[in-house]
């Protein structure tokens, strides 16, 4: 399988990058200079609107009963009247801006979209030769796409041994990547999700053993940076036999491995409660109003180098940073292997915070750093963490994050 950038495929990406941003550019300001005054006007209104939106939103996340109703309806009203005010003004301008936007959006996902490429930046080597690889299986991932993609037999017929997992119960998957290795293993990789996959790559990390991806799970994001097809997984067992190696970073809390990252706060305290998997909605909008204004859950401070983040309600630390000042980018890490965590801390008490968020350029309460290792404090004997194969309450203070450049894929 060969991975060499492709020249031509990555400069139709960053055209298709540039074009989504000049439409979406063209649609903002195309009612400005169409309405002259009147769009400068427009615009303050639409800001002012957007303003209004984020707090009632704010408010519907803060609040209980007949005020989050009301709320919930202010959210609902004020865009809908900022909308009506553009079209009795812009009319035919209006109908022209979805279509920039629409542009926008299919030049923006065509420049996301995976080629089996990577950045020249992470250095790629000859993949070793492998005699006993062992893939585990999880049916359940990605809606099936175990089976879907036959990837089982596709798998057995490279030379691999397949760990299928069981359905209908837990099992250990630590536990089921290290009696591999004990029995001959010299390769292990992943058919699931990203918290598989993070079980799996510290155990091959451990050995020092190459770690496959099988991009099966939902939104195969570790995969989706790795520069994977993840349209069709079965692309990515081509590795067993003509591949190449990677050295990536893994991240970790305490000696709990992730991938993508590892979330604090008010997200990981809503996971972990019992009563999320059956009803994620209710018990979303039953806890965020407490956990929000914190009346409940761990108060966290972050130590990051000479930086200290007090009292965030969101705190995600990512094995490398996420893209940032590129919109078109957002959600995508640049690389896999630069050392470093991704830092991202979100403060909010207030609705007029709330709109900063949306609308100032450098919000106070939004936090965006890189450091080498991350250390989380909090006043809870306790605190919950996301991401890490599955939310779990672990020991605090001093929950240690860092990245080690110790993974091979």
């Amino acid at each position: 399988m060969s991975v060499d950038l492709n020249a031509a495929a990555w400069r139709s990406q960053r055209w298709a990058a540039r074009t989504s941003l000049a439409a979406a550019a063209l649609a903002v300001l195309l009612p400005l200079g169409y309405g002259g005054l009147g769009g400068v006007l427009l615009l303050a209104a639409g800001l002012a609107g957007a303003a209004g939106t984020a707090a009632a939103v704010w408010w519907t996340l803060t609040r209980r009963g007949p005020e989050r109703w009301l709320a919930a309806g202010l959210a609902v009203v004020t865009p809908a009247l900022v909308l009506v005010l553009f079209v009795v003004t812009l009319g035919w301008v209006l109908v022209l801006a979805p279509v920039l936007w629409s542009v926008a959006v299919w030049s923006g996902r065509y420049a996301l979209r995976s080629t089996g490429t990577r950045p020249k930046r992470m250095k790629e080597h000859r993949a070793r030769s492998v005699r006993q690889p062992v893939l585990i299986m999880n049916p359940r991932s990605g809606g099936g796409k175990v089976e879907q993609f036959r990837l089982r037999e596709r798998a057995e017929h490279l030379g691999a041994r397949v760990v299928l997992l069981d359905p209908e119960g837990y099992q250990d998957v630590t536990a089921l990547a290290r009696a591999a290795v004990a029995e001959g293993a010299d390769l292990l990789g992943v058919a699931g999700g990203d918290g598989t996959q993070a079980l799996v790559a510290a155990v091959a990390a451990a050995h020092d053993l190459p770690f496959l991806v099988v991009c099966a799970g939902t939104r195969n994001h570790f995969a989706m940076d790795l520069g994977l097809d993840r349209t069709d997984p079965a692309t990515c067992l081509d590795a067993l036999t003509d591949g190449v190696e990677l050295r990536v970073d893994l991240g970790f809390v305490a000696d709990h491995p992730f991938v993508n990252n590892a979330s604090f706060g008010a997200y990981a305290a809503v996971v972990q409660s019992p009563a999320y998997r059956d009803d994620k909605i209710g018990t979303t909008l039953e806890l965020l109003p407490d956990l929000l204004t914190r009346q409940r859950g761990p108060h966290l401070i972050a130590r990051i180098e000479a930086t200290t983040i007090d009292g965030p309600q969101a705190l995600l630390v990512s094995n490398n940073a996420y893209r940032t000042g590129d919109p078109v980018g957002l959600g995508r890490r640049e690389r896999l292997d630069s050392g470093l965590l991704g830092i991202l801390g979100v403060r909010v008490d207030s609705a007029a915070e709330a709109a900063a968020l949306l609308l100032d350029p450098a919000p106070e309460g939004l936090a965006v750093l890189s450091a080498r290792e991350v250390v989380v404090d909090a006043d809870h004997p306790v605190m919950e963490v996301g991401g890490v194969g599955v939310a779990r309450g672990r020991p605090a203070p001093g929950e240690r994050r860092h990245a080690t450049r110790a993974l091979t894929v």
